[in-house]
């Protein structure tokens, strides 16, 4: 076929470099570790023909659903579209969320095109609910099509993946919601300093990162697009995290020349946010080359794809168990992130601080506004009272003022009601989900050891349930964390452990209480342990967190706070 066959719906004005046809003219390659480094090296990049045809090949080779709609099907469907005139005035599905077809470097008449296919797309496929990557994809799967009818073929292969383990397209609500808390996720862990200038600048953390599909399929320039969809069909949905993480760290690095560092940072709308980094992934172009985003991309060491999916479908049931399966519309602007300060009160920490918290704690409860549950100036400093407001609430947050000002706490996973299983026994509880913090006089949050270092998680050795923290709050050496048994190369179960509850009888030590004591964090020390009157406390290294002292070792306290996490779905 012709150069021009696989380009009847672009305008080659708008193509740039990409319009020019040089380099190899075919691709002899069946090994697919070698497609991946020909992929990703961009072997078929300068070759608008032969980028068509590998495109064809590897969507050609997508395991399927037995029935799926092909070219026929939308021939049969549409008539002869070489007389029909397609229209953008065509509505697109309620499924795309209102994102239009980016244009790229298509013809108007193949925006209109673009509408054409995906209203077919929606009447073959009537379980989709939510896929608002559609437009973007479609838009660019016809840049390299022969006609309409091919390009519906190619999306519906993609859509009708049934390949385990491989993903393409979200197609749920569910699906792509449990996709950006697992990219909040990752940024966190894999982006913190970008993630940090997230935390202090945006209202709503999680808003900003619901667009984190966009910024790859839809915002990126053509030219640096048509790069990542090249690895995406050969390596999958993977792909979109890697580039979107570095996209991230490419929009800090931005903010950071331009604010000649980060000290002077104020926080705003969440919606300007957005609006400053799609600006940026749009006019990447000046600053950041295609082969430059991919290295980035690829320099960031990220979680497996099946530790990927177990992430992806932990944040999944953690939705299903709040009821949030399909958009709830506008909620998310009026919940986490976006304290009122007119109407949350905390003698502790100021509503800037809580979203600072709040920007720590597991996704799934995003959705959650928080709850004063018990304070010492209310309630007064007995721990039986303590114990009597906290009980049946989970998770729950400690905070607590001292003498000198410092201000620390835990975000603690479990019901304080769980102590009473160890009876008079002082025995640890909770998950791997729970950590420490210090806001004052500088912020620094610990997480459970393991997530800092997952092979430790295989290696966790199982003693009794009657391994006990001491009334005092010292432990004996017994109930640290054990060596590493197992290979490392195993899948890393901290992901389990972080998201779902460890047996009991696993010796790492999160949190404690009897009648005369509270401990959060254990081994070797504790992070935190408050005596019966709420009155004097200790703070140390533990094996656990591996925190430093949060404040003063021996402190007496002014003040402690628990918040608890309201269901604002459900307000």
């Amino acid at each position: 076929m012709a150069d021009e066959d696989y380009g009847s719906f672009v305008d080659w004005n708008q193509m740039g470099d990409l319009a020019k046809s040089g380099g190899p003219t075919k691709v002899d390659c069946k090994d697919l570790k070698e497609f991946k480094q020909m992929a990703r090296q961009g072997y078929w990049a300068k070759n608008h023909k032969l980028r068509a045809q590998v495109y064809q090949q590897l969507i050609k080779g997508i395991p399927c659903r037995t029935v799926t709609p092909d070219a026929e099907v939308y021939r049969d469907i549409m008539g002869n579209t070489a007389t029909k005139k397609p229209t953008s005035h065509m509505p697109l599905p309620e499924f795309v969320d209102g994102i239009p077809v980016p244009r790229y470097c298509l013809k108007a008449e193949g925006v209109s095109s673009a509408h054409q296919i995906i209203n077919c797309l929606a009447g073959q496929f009537p379980d989709i609910s939510h896929c608002p990557s559609l437009p973007a994809v479609t838009s660019l799967l016809l840049h390299h099509s022969v006609d309409e009818a091919q390009c519906f073929e190619h999306i519906s292969r993609m859509l009708a993946c049934n390949e385990p383990g491989k993903r393409l397209l979200d197609q749920t609500f569910l699906a792509y919601e449990s996709g950006c808390m697992t990219f909040g996720d990752l940024a966190n862990k894999y982006c913190a300093a970008a993630h940090k200038l997230i935390v202090a600048t945006a209202q709503d953390v999680l808003e900003v990162y619901s667009d984190w599909q966009r910024w790859v399929l839809g915002d990126l320039p053509f030219s640096h697009v048509v790069r990542v969809l090249d690895v995406y069909l050969v390596e999958g949905y993977k792909i979109l995290y890697r580039v979107a993480i570095a996209l991230l760290k490419f929009y800090c690095k931005h903010k950071a020349g331009v604010q000649g560092g980060q000290g002077n940072q104020q926080q705003q709308d969440s919606g300007k946010v957005r609006a400053d980094i799609q600006a940026f992934v749009k006019g990447i172009a000046s600053t950041v080359t295609p082969d430059k985003l991919l290295e980035k991309a690829f320099s960031i060491r990220l979680f497996s794809r099946k530790e990927i999916t177990l992430l992806q479908l932990t944040n999944e049931q953690s939705l299903q168990q709040k009821g949030i399966t399909v958009k709830q519309k506008r909620s998310r602007r009026n919940v986490q992130l976006a304290l009122n300060p007119d109407t949350f009160s905390s003698e502790i920490v100021s509503a800037k601080e809580m979203r600072d918290i709040w920007s720590w704690i597991p996704e799934r409860f995003a959705l959650c506004q928080p709850q004063l549950l018990f304070t010492t100036s209310t309630h007064g400093c007995s721990l039986n009272r303590f114990y009597s407001h906290c009980e049946g609430y989970e998770p729950t947050l400690l905070l607590i003022r001292t003498t000198d000002g410092d201000v620390c706490g835990a975000f603690l996973s479990t019901d304080w009601e769980e102590r009473k299983r160890g009876g008079n026994k002082l025995s640890f509880f909770g998950t791997g989900e729970c950590f420490v913090f210090r806001l004052k006089p500088e912020i620094e949050r610990y997480e459970w050891v393991v997530i800092r270092h997952p092979e430790l998680a295989s290696s966790v050795k199982v003693q009794v349930q009657e391994d006990t923290a001491s009334s005092e709050g010292q432990n004996s050496d017994n109930n640290s964390l054990q060596q590493p048994e197992k290979a490392a190369g195993d899948l890393s179960p901290f992901l389990s452990a972080r998201h779902f509850n460890l047996n009991s009888k696993n010796t790492s030590m999160f949190m404690a209480g009897n009648f005369d004591s509270i401990i959060v964090g254990g081994g070797e020390g504790n992070a935190l342990y408050i005596d019966s009157e709420l009155n004097h406390g200790r703070t140390g290294r533990c094996t656990t967190f591996d925190n430093p002292p949060l404040c003063a070792e021996s402190f007496q306290v002014s003040l402690l706070e628990v918040w608890g996490f309201q269901d604002a779905m459900a307000s």
